[in-house]
């Protein structure tokens, strides 16, 4: 197996989640290569370079998404019949998209960008209004987000496997402790496949 960490808008594989998952993964599975791509700021690209890892994968992919990109992983799931952990994931990110039209900044790189309606447009035609196989899904939701509604995750979401924190935010506080679980929900554990 290998595993594809997507990361949030405006954030980079320099996220905290990102980098537990990479090295909780090196420690206990360090054969499962692990991909965290730089995403494309236009999501046209980001996609597409998404769609070229699972593609170009030589085995069955796993997926964990953070809030964009568990919108993004949905997507990926759907397309490609791959299991997928969502963190905190956006439901509806075109509409929060509006607030940041015009020049914005990458969090952890700097990197200046512009986001133009067409962008918007792009995340908007990537919808999944209705997961197809909810048992391929794993939400992992803290209502005290700060930046995305939970209770539209848990609609959305709704006969998949959700955990629901109280308290929290959008980081997801000690995501950490779920890294054991995450892996078996994904299949990667060697014992599972033997």
């Amino acid at each position: 197996m290998a595993l594809i960490y997507i990361h949030g808008f405006n954030s980079s594989p320099a996220s905290l989640k990102s980098r537990q998952t990479a090295e909780w993964l090196s420690l206990h599975y360090p054969d499962v290569p692990f991909h965290c791509p730089r995403l494309n700021n236009e999501p046209d690209k980001a996609i597409r370079q998404l769609q070229a890892l699972v593609e170009s994968a030589k085995r069955p992919v796993g997926l964990v998404g953070s809030s964009m990109g568990g919108y993004y992983a949905t997507w990926l799931a759907e397309q490609y019949s791959l299991r997928a952990v969502l963190v905190n994931p956006a439901v509806m990110p075109y509409k929060l998209m509006l607030d940041y039209l015009g020049e914005n900044a990458n969090y952890h790189t700097g990197e200046r960008y512009v986001l133009e309606q067409k962008h918007v447009d792009e995340v908007h035609r990537l919808e999944v209004r209705t997961p197809l196989h909810r048992d391929r899904y794993w939400v992992l939701l803290q209502t005290e987000d700060e930046v995305l509604d939970y209770r539209q995750a848990e609609a959305r979401y709704d006969g998949c496997r959700m955990t629901i924190e109280q308290g929290g935010d959008h980081s997801f506080q000690h995501f950490e402790r779920f890294l054991p679980d995450i892996f078996d929900f994904l299949q990667l554990s060697p014992e599972i496949h033997e």
